[in-house]
């Protein structure tokens, strides 16, 4: 009987882990060997982010592929979001990421998905491929796969800019684009020599714009506020009218204004949703349950229809197909586009928010000054618990006699006359995220989010 090493990497939207013991060229050759068998894909693309292992691993990826006889795209170096826009562009059965995005610097991972750029996860396949992978019973294939690279950069750099109307960037603005030596570099030249040869009168100021897998800057993610300053520095030094960052893969942004202030990504998805609302008014827009409120209120006012799906872009992407939604966003920064596959874009928000700039002609902190002034927030607090979930009951039961209504689409939510929380638990590790939220007053918010870390911390 065939002993089964169990493949730790598997996640529940991904496959990420450890150099060396949990991700390795083999494993990397046999999850290729997996996803070509279970898909029984033709063609499929392949692409990496900047890390130093990514190259040798998305190779070992493209051989296993290969040997299960499925013809290979490599597009080199690239973000996630060029292999979703691969996969549908070019009309292939799936593409592969291999990226480890903001996780520290010895893991690695993929990112994977099949036709059409739909996502693939632990109920979708990624299972099955997990244990396919693990007891490595592969089938002969009688032809072996071809192998060539491709560039997609031009096509998609017109299909981000085509999110804009070009005629709309009359304004002269400067912004200051921080690609974090990570794998966004390439994208910005191209946007920037696209927007010169129009005469369009913005100017890109770049920082740690180069790829460097040692991340001599720090792993890129601005989520962390430690990874912010020297976007903010930047910004300030250069007068800027915005300043933008992305993670390692790019496939998240974030947005600074031009005091050098960071915004929560909750607002962000407030202003997107405007944004699309104005081209296609009536439509669908799917928003996660952790901050709601300003979404909500935003959406109707501008005539348009608030989802709410749970957390994470395998459910929000499901919900958007099942909704033919325009638009979906999470306040983690991850924006998703109905024309864009229903996948998540870090290039089409930054644009879109800087066309609004220039057609309003207001600065950023205007633009979202009423709102965090309307529906103030705590930002995502997380902390260390022995028993997570023995926590979160303490809470309910704690709140329970004095709520409106409660929402468990993900985690604990509770709403009350004029302030909500959303309590959840990490997926992968003994962590409760919380968010809080009220109705224009700040005080009351910063109250009952120090309440509620008390009740915790007493739990322990």
């Amino acid at each position: 009987m065939q002993i089964v090493n169990k493949l730790t990497c598997f996640k529940a939207y991904d496959v990420r882990g450890k150099l060396g013991t949990e991700l390795n060229e083999n494993i990397a050759y046999r999850i290729g060997r997996a996803y070509g068998e279970y898909l029984q894909a033709k063609t499929v693309i392949v692409g990496c982010d900047v890390r130093l292992s990514s190259e040798s691993l998305k190779l070992a990826l493209a051989q296993g592929l290969q040997d299960a006889g499925v013809d290979v795209i490599d597009i080199g170096l690239a973000g996630t979001e060029e292999v979703y826009f691969a996969t549908f562009y070019l009309d292939v059965d799936g593409g592969i990421e291999v990226t480890a995005s903001h996780n520290p610097i010895d893991y690695n991972g993929m990112k994977l998905v099949r036709e059409g750029s739909k996502p693939i996860s632990g109920d979708t396949g990624l299972a099955d491929i997990q244990a396919m992978a693990e007891h490595q019973q592969f089938k002969d294939v009688a032809v072996k796969g071809s192998y060539q690279s491709r560039n997609i950069i031009e096509p998609y750099v017109s299909h981000v800019l085509s999110y804009i109307n070009l005629a709309n960037l009359t304004r002269p603005l400067k912004l200051v684009i921080n690609s974090g030596n990570g794998a966004a570099g390439h994208v910005i030249d191209e946007i920037e020599s696209r927007l010169k040869a129009e005469n369009i009168p913005i100017s890109i100021i770049k920082i740690h714009n180069q790829p460097n897998g040692l991340f001599p800057n720090g792993i890129p993610n601005p989520l962390l506020p430690e990874s912010r300053q020297d976007t903010v520095d930047a910004v300030i030094k250069h007068q800027a009218d915005m300043g933008i960052a992305f993670d390692g893969d790019f496939d998240r942004c974030f947005l600074f204004d031009e005091q050098g202030r960071f915004i929560e990504g909750y607002y962000i998805v407030g202003l997107l949703a405007e944004c699309f609302l104005l081209k296609e008014p009536g439509a669908k827009i799917i928003h996660d349950p952790r901050l709601t409120w300003n979404t909500i209120e935003i959406v109707k006012k501008n005539g348009g229809i608030p989802i709410q799906s749970k957390t994470g872009h395998a459910f929000i992407k499901e919900r958007m197909r099942f909704e033919d939604a325009i638009y979906g966003g999470e306040m983690s920064a991850h924006h998703y586009f109905r024309d864009f596959a229903y996948c998540d874009s870090g290039m089409i928000p930054w644009l879109l928010v800087t066309e609004l700039l220039s057609v309003k002609n207001q600065l950023l902190s205007q633009l979202v000054k009423e709102r965090i002034k309307a529906f103030p927030v705590s930002g995502e607090i997380n902390r260390v618990l022995e028993d997570p979930q023995a926590a979160i009951e303490k809470i309910h039961q704690y709140f329970m006699p004095h709520m409106q209504d409660i929402d468990l689409t993900d985690g604990l939510g509770m709403n009350f006359n004029n302030w909500r929380f959303n309590l959840r638990t990490s997926n992968t590790e003994p962590v409760v995220r919380l968010n809080v939220e009220s109705k224009g007053d700040n005080q009351l918010m910063e109250e009952k989010t120090h309440l509620i870390l008390d009740l915790l911390l007493n739990n322990q």
